[in-house]
């Protein structure tokens, strides 16, 4: 089930894609969601938001090797893990906003895990019970301020600065996949799943072992090499292979 969230009259609204259509949706996300009668358009008529609402938005720095050496940064021992305000989350299509503040600007394409039921003290071997469906990420950072500041909080945290879609696929199998990120049409990071340092059941244990995770919780996984500035009027696209592709264009502030 691909479950998805759209612009309505009345605000916000979850749904459920199917074969191209939109269809609302009865129930609660990642408990007994289920696709109602009404048809809401076609895919291409529907204006999608971010396909979830986290309370924690938890990223893993450094999970691929490739990435990690072409900054010339060590290869973490453990997970690095870092958090985005919630406020950054925006969802396909929206702009994401080239502060005044920074010079450099990065995308880093992702594989997102969306948490179904809450999480805590998760053993690794039980760990895609918890996990409610995956989608696309784009872990937007201001390098030159992730740089000075020595910490990430304010590089990786400006509002717009983690688009999420364009659906999450509840059905998905993450486990060798390709993650790419292309701008303007130029494919630029190009890497796959089966190459993260600490693989997605490792990380559901490392994590739950500090925080509770709740469902809609996000976990954008690494990124692989290839990353390179953009600038303000570039489109970018992270695409997950077999899942989706998400598109944003940079503006300037």
């Amino acid at each position: 089930m691909k479950i998805v969230r759209y612009s309505s009259p009345d605000g916000a609204a979850w749904g459920v894609l199917d074969d191209g259509v939109v269809r609302a949706a009865e129930g609660t996300p990642f408990v007994d969601l289920r696709p109602g009668g009404q048809v809401v358009g076609r895919l291409e008529e529907v204006s999608l938001l971010a396909p979830v609402t986290p309370r924690t938005v938890l990223c893993v720095g450094r999970n691929y090797r490739s990435h990690a050496e072409e900054f010339g940064n060590p290869v973490p021992e453990e997970p690095l893990l870092f958090l985005k305000p919630p406020a950054a989350v925006v969802g396909p299509g929206a702009d994401v906003v080239y502060p005044a503040l920074s010079g450099r600007v990065d995308p880093e394409a992702e594989l997102v895990l969306v948490i179904g039921r809450t999480a805590r003290n998760v053993p690794a071997a039980d760990a895609w019970a918890v996990i409610g469906g995956y989608t696309c990420g784009n872990d937007v950072t201001a390098r030159d301020i992730q740089r000075s500041d020595g910490q990430w909080t304010r590089g990786k945290g400006f509002d717009t600065f983690c688009p999420i879609g364009p659906w999450v696929d509840t059905e998905f199998d993450p486990a060798d996949v390709g993650v790419s990120c292309t701008v303007d049409g130029e494919r630029r990071q190009d890497g796959r799943t089966k190459d993260l340092i600490f693989p997605i059941p490792f990380l559901i244990e490392y994590i739950t072992r500090f925080t509770t995770l709740e469902p809609g919780d996000v976990i954008l996984s690494g990124t692989p090499e290839g990353v390179r500035a953009v600038e303000p009027g570039n489109t970018i696209t992270v695409e997950v292979e077999g899942l989706g592709a998400l598109t944003n264009r940079v503006v300037a502030e």
